[in-house]
């Protein structure tokens, strides 16, 4: 299959395929968790996922009324070839290539810092962090608040891009996929997870960013690519992970983290500043380029 027939797909991909991807992503990697599971989480597994998937459902309505806005600005500047994109001649791949690139940066990785430094905007992801048994429905759980604010950033990252809508649909679905993949409660060989992450935002990687203190907490921001971490500085590896502990120490209990009325109010509540940081020992800058 060609490139150009790729896009084209993804251009007019249906819902059901998409719908597929999200539910067939969800069934394989939560049997994968019970095959390969990273910790052993003493927990109601089902009641779990219907709290998070609940998330999804604000997200789809959210999402789906916000598509035409997010439609209307991937047509108009590919229709005025306005954007980076339309800068230099290109190659398709590397067209594609750099559009995927574009999107991750401004719509995941600096919305994402973005929301650990601005303090309104934290108040709203402190519910993707506040889970403290961290699995493959764990990816879903954002505010609908939070929502808005991711595509309102991927809309302004179509428009500096100047992407097309097989580009951002595409980028839609591999951001779907690696959600799945670095939330999930598996366990990844160490030293395949870690040449992985020279490229990629990995299990492990990402598992670092949700432990529950500072510093490790504002770290491993990525989406799909780990250049941004990498370029940034904002890429730690942790060379034991059974070390982390998942949440987030302003908000620990039961009541707080999972109920959903409480999670929902949450960014309407006081702010809480954080309580404590790590130990340094938990987690050292790369800075050289040896194997794991």
């Amino acid at each position: 299959m060609s490139l150009e027939s790729v896009l084209l797909f993804f251009e007019d991909i249906p819902t059901s395929y998409r719908t597929g991807l999200l539910i067939g992503g969800i069934f394989i990697f939560w049997v994968m968790e019970g095959v390969i599971p990273l910790f052993e989480f003493d927990y109601k597994k089902v009641k779990h996922a219907g709290l998070n998937l609940t998330f999804t459902v604000f997200t789809a309505i959210i999402g789906f009324g916000l598509a035409g806005v997010l439609f209307a600005a991937s047509v108009w500047a590919t229709s005025n070839e306005f954007g980076l994109l339309f800068l230099f001649d290109l190659p398709l791949w590397l067209h594609v290539l750099l559009g995927l690139m574009i999107l991750d940066f401004i719509g995941a990785y600096f919305i994402h810092w973005l929301q650990h430094k601005v303090r309104w905007m934290w108040k709203f992801h402190v519910i993707h962090h506040s889970d403290t048994t961290v699995d493959v429905t764990t990816g879903l759980r954002h505010h609908p608040g939070e929502t808005v604010f991711r595509i309102l950033f991927t809309i302004l990252a179509v428009l500096i891009a100047g992407a097309s809508i097989g580009i951002v649909m595409l980028y839609q679905s591999l951001s779907v996929l690696f959600a799945h993949i670095t939330h999930a409660n598996i366990s990844m060989p160490r030293r395949l997870d870690y040449w992985l992450s020279w490229v990629f935002i990995t299990p492990n990687m990402h598992k670092v960013h949700h432990h529950f203190e500072q510093p490790l907490t504002d770290t491993n921001y990525g989406n799909i690519f780990a250049i941004w971490d990498r370029i940034f500085g904002t890429y730690v590896k942790v060379e034991d992970i059974s070390t982390l502990r998942y949440g987030i120490d302003t908000h620990t209990e039961p009541h707080e983290t999972e109920r959903l009325s409480n999670l929902l109010q949450i960014p309407f509540q006081p702010y809480r500043p954080p309580r404590g940081k790590a130990n340094s020992e938990h987690g050292d800058k790369e800075n050289e380029q040896t194997g794991a």
